[in-house]
């Protein structure tokens, strides 16, 4: 069984990611279904499309869209399934709403996406721990690479674009090949951003 033109993909838990274990017990962080944050964005490759070629192979992980996996309440307010539901816990997840693929443990972005970890602020007239528009190049794509652009490298990105996904623990931008602007210099005192949250498990 393939489609056409989208992947067919699994949770890899669960449709949400609203539980963290902490000690011994288990911490509810929300109980809405339509908190786009509490959803799960990571899924198993059940099948691959049959129209185009792509390195990516049934039994790979991947990271998705949150509206693959969400529900929602319709007009007459009937918890309903995302356009993508297809059955017993298979969706369906065109090309452009996977952005991130596990190839021999390794992360892979997929066609224009790229993720991006964020620094600290280091200064202390700033409200934010997290400096703005700019991190440090997490996992790269092609088109970044033949520009000089790789992983490590510390760039600029367009407002707005911070679109949050967790990957290994780790908080992360994903955001497409467009949206960075600059490449920059390291000045030697840039720290990676992570969250305490992020580590939890």
């Amino acid at each position: 069984m393939n489609s056409l033109y989208d992947f067919i993909i699994t949770p890899t838990t669960s449709r949400y990611n609203n539980i963290k274990r902490i000690g011994d017990k288990d911490l509810i962080l929300n109980t809405s279904i339509e908190d786009f944050k509490a959803i799960s964005k990571e899924g198993i490759v059940l099948h691959i499309p049959l129209a185009f070629d792509t390195p990516i192979n049934v039994g790979d992980h991947v990271a998705v869209h949150h509206n693959i996996f969400r529900r929602f309440y319709n007009i007459k307010g009937k918890e309903q399934n995302s356009r993508s539901y297809f059955k017993e816990d298979m969706y369906f997840c065109s090309a452009d709403q996977l952005y991130l693929y596990k190839k021999d443990k390794e992360w892979e972005a997929f066609l224009d996406r790229c993720f991006i970890q964020p620094i600290k602020e280091k200064s202390d007239f700033k409200f934010n721990s997290i400096k703005p528009n700019i991190g440090i190049v997490k996992y790269g794509n092609r088109k970044l690479r033949e520009l000089g652009i790789d992983v490590g490298s510390l760039v600029s990105f367009k407002k707005e674009r911070e679109f949050e996904f967790v990957i290994d623990n780790e908080l992360l931008y994903c955001m497409k090949l467009n949206d960075i602007v600059i490449e920059h210099e390291y000045e030697g005192n840039e720290e990676k951003y992570n969250t305490s949250w992020a580590s939890c498990s």
